[in-house]
């Protein structure tokens, strides 16, 4: 007799940025007018998930390195990156981080999804910004690199100005999403630092594997995420939390990202977080999975699942399964 299921009871995370519709009807509740901006599934102390009689995941397998999550935005998040191990730990020896772990993100898109990822090849950001007629910012990209550009947009030896004033009425989604931007966060330097970032949209099944140094921001959608367990960030901007520029700066990786997004092959899908030792797989709804080890299961029909060893999994619904390396 293969080893039984055991229901899992995430915990909402109500962000300001969250919409207010998707998660409450993915787990078949009522709306409460609040904003549901993520509901997590692992043994993190800030959300910890419990099984049917009040026990924690953690009282059941102990601590695990990764948080699955279901994240749903529909503003957008702060402009971002993560360190590294070897960067975690020395942070975290300083007290600049919380703890002594890289936290690597992959996201799976559930609806279209809208995000920034990477910078962008140095080429393609300059015809971009001779288009929307950015042209002092293309002509110190193309003298300098989009990485010291960024560093002078946030050291402020470079004018975010100019190149935020010829977005206003273009149609491109990059110049948009600067428009909408600087009316949130006005002459903010990361507002420009946008137009250096690969924008993406991301249809259902495509995924981002967002590295250490990564810079980032979600802007829309709603997905499942798997993430290192860990609380490092360091902000640039376009938030109101807080945000360590010089701490940013010195962790970002400023290479090209030519092909930031995992895109959906139609098939029994898998994305890899080898920093976390997991994978995220994508169960079509009728298929068959056979756990390998201690697994976590997210179904799109609002059900969480820990499933043993051995235990034998025929999702009615598309399904996220995490899976140890």
């Amino acid at each position: 007799m293969p080893p039984a299921p055991l229901r899992l009871h995430g915990t909402v995370q109500h962000y300001d940025w969250g919409d207010r519709r998707f998660l409450p009807d993915l787990l078949g509740v009522e709306p409460d007018h609040r904003p549901w901006a993520e509901f997590w599934l692992g043994t993190h102390p800030s959300g910890p998930t419990r099984l049917d009689d009040g026990s924690t995941l953690r009282d059941l397998i102990g601590e695990l390195p990764y948080l699955l999550k279901v994240v749903s935005a529909a503003e957008p998040l702060s402009l971002q990156a993560h360190p590294n191990t070897e960067q975690a730990v020395d942070g975290h020896s300083r007290g600049i981080f919380p703890d002594p772990h890289a936290k690597p993100e992959l996201l799976c898109a559930l609806t279209p999804f809208e995000a920034l990822c990477g910078l962008r090849p140095d080429d393609r950001t300059e015809a971009l910004l001779n288009e929307i007629g950015a042209t002092e910012l293309a002509a110190a990209v193309a003298r300098r690199g989009a990485g010291v550009v960024l560093h002078g947009l946030y050291r402020g030896s470079i004018d975010p100005r100019p190149a935020i004033e010829a977005c206003k009425g273009n149609r491109r989604p990059e110049a948009d999403w600067v428009t909408r931007l600087d009316g949130l966060y006005p002459d903010e330097p990361s507002v420009a630092a946008t137009l250096l970032l690969n924008h993406v949209t991301l249809e259902p099944g495509d995924a981002l594997h967002l590295t250490a140094g990564n810079l980032h921001a979600y802007l829309r959608g709603s997905g499942v995420e798997l993430m290192g367990a860990s609380d490092n960030v360091l902000r640039g901007g376009l938030t109101r939390k807080h945000v360590d520029v010089d701490g940013l700066l010195a962790i970002l990786d400023t290479r090209p990202l030519p092909q930031p997004v995992m895109q959906d092959t139609g098939d029994g899908t898998h994305y890899d977080l080898p920093e976390a030792g997991v994978s995220l797989h994508r169960l079509a709804a009728g298929s068959a999975h056979t756990s390998a080890g201690n697994e976590i299961v997210m179904s799109t029909d609002g059900s969480a699942w820990f499933r043993p060893e051995g235990a034998v999994y025929a999702p009615t619904a598309e399904a996220f399964v995490v899976v140890s390396a």
